[in-house]
């Protein structure tokens, strides 16, 4: 290591710090190994910069295989990233048909394992990230700190430099609390074994944990939806709860034939005559507060409760991003959404609904920390209205200003399909998303069986 130098106030540096190499020499550093992060490294690979993804499963889109047996809702051409269209197109590898609504296990085996198949050992499994800082420098060190490269360590203790981070690990494995008030719940954590989260496969693997129970499902998006379209075809004495905070479930039903995306919309209307027939029982007004045993408590703003004794419950209530592997780094996190602050304003849910909010890229993304960037569903904190083709073109935007074409950078390269139901009227605006999100919270996904109509042009696929 060297003889250490002092330094003001008693820090030390080494030789070996001063003599690290520049960061202009190693490879930009991508985590997660889902449809951004591939994206992401799609687009690196498309202008020659070297680069390497660290995926924390054991297989590529490992948080898009916990809920493979889901069908999206959004049709092949709004889930593809156009850099990682054409490298696969140059592989020889046809494109699926574009209005076919994929499954999430489709959407890994048919796009995202041949894509990470091309990169092949730049993309690494098994490897989570437990802390990212800047190799010899703390939070607090200022002079020289952009000439030194990032240091990454893992889970086990390795560590990996990098010339720049780009973080598309999402939010699935960090989901929101029962508890309405944004803090658990009194109980929930020793009635762990009683809750379940977003999107269990209740017709397959799960069945036997839900069929002829009594189910709570707790959620106002498409997820929530989602479960419970699913429960609503278990036998007939599952007895289904769904419970909201709202006063009415208009927004989930959303727009019906007026959506743009066909799927989507018949979610909603689906969803609505299993309420209208009395097969869900809708409470609405549920503010959870306490979970005693199996009884979940709701207790509203004016101190009213609601009790409700079920045998399973499935907290469909989002996900929030957990920034704490980038704790020695400079950010600038807005204090309500936790997304950068200069995002902030554009994807604010109490002024916006995934219809308004505009197109963005690296300017907005930049932190204090240069090269560093959050990116996805991760990028916008809580705010529920993440679109999937914006998480696309923050990478086409983020990668242009790493290869410095800052022209190409600040271009708005957004093309999304007019919805029918994304209103800035927020009380009436839903929480969707057009394809799909490596964490998922609210409304993404669409039910895992068939419509009872289907439109030829979905190839006769399942949906809603």
């Amino acid at each position: 290591m060297g003889d250490p130098e002092m330094s003001c106030c008693g820090t030390t540096t080494t030789s070996h710090e001063l003599s690290a190499p520049h960061s202009g020499d190693l490879p930009v550093v991508v985590i997660g190994a889902g449809p951004v992060g591939l994206a992401a490294a799609a687009h690196l690979a498309e202008r020659g910069i070297d680069f390497l993804v660290l995926e924390a499963g054991d297989q590529v889109a490992a948080s898009t295989a916990k809920w493979g047996h889901v069908r999206v809702f959004s049709p092949w051409r709004f889930n593809i990233d156009a850099a990682a269209s054409r490298l696969l197109e140059a592989d020889g590898r046809s494109a699926p048909d574009p209005e076919w609504l994929p499954t999430g296990a489709e959407i890994i085996s048919g796009y995202l394992a041949p894509l990470a198949k091309l990169f092949g050992d730049k993309v690494r499994l098994s490897s989570p990230v437990s802390a990212i800082s800047r190799l010899g420098y703390d939070r607090v060190r200022t002079n020289g700190r952009e000439d030194v490269p990032f240091v990454l360590r893992l889970a086990d203790g390795t560590e990996v430099r990098a010339k720049a981070v780009i973080d598309a690990s999402g939010t699935y494995e960090t989901p929101n609390v029962l508890g309405a008030n944004g803090l658990p719940a009194y109980g929930e954590a020793e009635a762990a074994d009683l809750i379940d989260h977003a999107l269990p496969d209740v017709l397959g693997a799960d069945r036997e944990r839900y069929e002829g129970k009594h189910v709570l499902v707790v959620g106002a998006g498409h997820s929530a939806a989602t479960t419970l379209l699913g429960l609503a075809q278990l036998s007939a004495d599952t007895r289904i709860t769904w419970a909201i905070r709202a006063g009415n479930a208009s927004r989930t039903y959303g727009g019906g034939a007026a959506d743009a995306l066909p799927a989507r919309g018949a979610l909603g209307t689906r969803l609505h005559a299993h309420v209208e027939s009395g097969r869900i029982q809708l409470l609405t007004g549920f503010y959870a507060h306490s979970v005693d045993g199996n009884t979940v408590i709701s207790r509203d703003p004016s101190g009213n409760e609601q009790k409700i004794t079920v045998d399973r419950v499935v907290a469909a209530t989002g996900y929030r991003p957990d920034h704490s592997i980038a704790s020695e780094l400079r950010l600038d996190l807005d204090p309500i959404l936790g997304s950068t602050r200069a995002l902030a304003p554009l994807i604010d849910p109490n002024q916006h609904s995934c219809g308004t909010v505009p197109g963005h890229g690296v300017d907005e993304l930049t932190h204090p920390e240069p090269g560093y960037y959050a990116v996805g569903v991760k990028s916008y904190g809580r705010a529920p209205t993440f679109l999937m083709a914006t998480g696309y073109e923050q990478v086409r935007s983020v990668v242009a200003a790493l290869a410095g074409d800052w022209e190409a950078a600040r271009e708005t390269h957004l093309d999304l399909p007019e919805t029918g139901v994304c209103s800035s009227n927020l009380a009436e605006a839903q929480e969707i998303r057009v394809g799909l999100a490596t964490g998922i919270s609210g409304g993404l996904l669409a039910a895992p069986l068939p419509l009872a109509t289907v439109s030829a042009s979905t190839g006769g696929g399942c949906c809603g």
